[in-house]
């Protein structure tokens, strides 16, 4: 930045003080900060559970809150910054292009309108009447689940199948794409490597969703390396980006075609996916942070808060707690809590319920084998006082 936009800048920054000293307002008053939540009546928690978008996904790091800062002082051009952006990522996780999304959501119903349309102004605006164009989809039938709404919203059908055999003759002139929830990997017949290895075969663009799987840190890389044409992951989960943010990563000719579908482009499915300065900026810094940080030293602190929460919880007669590692998505330290409820009579959930309602208010999970806890979301010294109402609770219950 030259010396003279600095020095405008500089002066800019105290505009605001001076009109209010010329208005006749005390130049330097000191401006309360409001409590916003307690206004609104909105009771806020300690997010012992994890990065789950209903309960705020995962708090941004300061590096990226100053990213957003900065970007909120600026006019830019919103494709030209789009462009940097996505270079910028794109060199950082090995992929031929990049995009920033409103989340992984957002990037699958993008990169499944850029298989049928790519740059085709005509088609785009036609979206999501197919008519005339590619319009089929194959996923395996393990892979389908709730989200996969975001790929039907480009107009497409599945064509479910099963083995290998099915999906090659499944493919015809109107697929458009294959389908891969990295999360069901070990759940159907086709797994990743072979996944990609048909696609190439048939010469059909394959599509991984990625969402929550940037843990271990080289998984932001590991799948475009693999082969995929389109990678997607979440921005407000592992990365700690803004939680309306997401990242499309894959072949230059697809991103290409996502963008033109996408704000701020008219008359285009992603026309309401809009994505701002502030998130294209916020996203870069935070997969840059997320590239750079110690993760070994990061792991060794989640670890040691699951184990404080670990001992308490055990040390409840008739309660068992282990800390457990998820095989995909979400792999960081979880914690799971059990006992014999027929034998208690005091419910999972009641305890839930309990912690959320207690004080401090804590938020937890209860799933079919227990209770379910996460060290992740949790803010230094945090883990202690989970472990102390999480204990009183329990004693309660057992």
């Amino acid at each position: 930045m030259s010396t003279r936009r600095r020095s405008f800048l500089g002066g800019a920054v105290g505009l605001p003080s001076i009109l209010t000293a010329l208005a006749g307002g005390p130049a330097a008053a000191a401006v309360p900060k409001r409590d916003l939540l307690a206004e609104l009546k909105v009771r806020p928690f300690i997010n012992a559970a994890g990065t789950y978008t209903t309960h705020s996904g995962s708090l941004m790091r300061p590096e990226v809150m100053e990213a957003i800062n900065y970007a909120s002082k600026y006019f830019v051009e919103v494709d030209e910054l789009h462009d940097a952006v996505g270079k910028r990522i794109a060199e950082l996780v090995g992929s031929e292009a990049a995009m920033v999304t409103a989340g992984a959501a957002s990037a699958l119903t993008l990169g499944t309108a850029a298989t049928i349309t790519g740059v085709d102004r005509e088609k785009i605006e036609k979206i999501p009447d197919l008519a005339g164009m590619k319009n089929e989809v194959i996923i395996q039938k393990s892979h389908r689940w709730d989200y996969d709404h975001g790929i039907r919203n480009a107009g497409i059908r599945f064509v479910e199948v099963t083995t290998r055999a099915e999906a090659e003759k499944a493919v015809n002139e109107k697929t458009a794409m294959m389908f891969f929830l990295n999360y069901a990997n070990s759940h159907g017949q086709i797994q990743d490597a072979e996944f990609v290895e048909i696609g190439k075969k048939m010469k059909i663009p394959t599509f991984n969703d990625c969402a929550a799987d940037v843990h271990p840190v080289e998984n932001v890389s590991k799948w475009i390396k693999m082969g995929f044409d389109l990678v997607c992951f979440s921005g407000g989960k592992g990365l700690m980006a803004p939680q309306s943010s997401g990242l499309l990563l894959g072949r230059a000719d697809l991103i290409a075609g996502a963008r033109a579908n996408n704000s701020p482009h008219s008359a285009t499915i992603g026309r309401g996916m809009k994505v701002n300065k502030e998130e294209m900026l916020g996203i870069m810094v935070a997969l840059e942070s997320f590239l750079n940080r110690d993760h070994e030293k990061e792991w060794q602190e989640w670890e040691r808060r699951a184990n404080v929460i670990v001992a308490a919880a055990n040390s409840v007669p008739g309660v068992k707690a282990e800390m457990y590692l998820p095989e995909i998505f979400n792999r960081w330290p979880h914690i799971r809590v059990s006992w014999d409820e027929a034998k208690n009579g005091i419910k999972r959930t009641d305890v839930v319920r309990k912690l959320r309602a207690g004080e401090p208010s804590i938020f937890i999970l209860s799933t079919e084998h227990g209770l379910d806890l996460g060290a992740i979301t949790l803010r230094p010294g945090e883990e202690r006082l989970v472990a102390r109402r999480l204990k009183q609770e329990l004693q309660a219950a057992v």
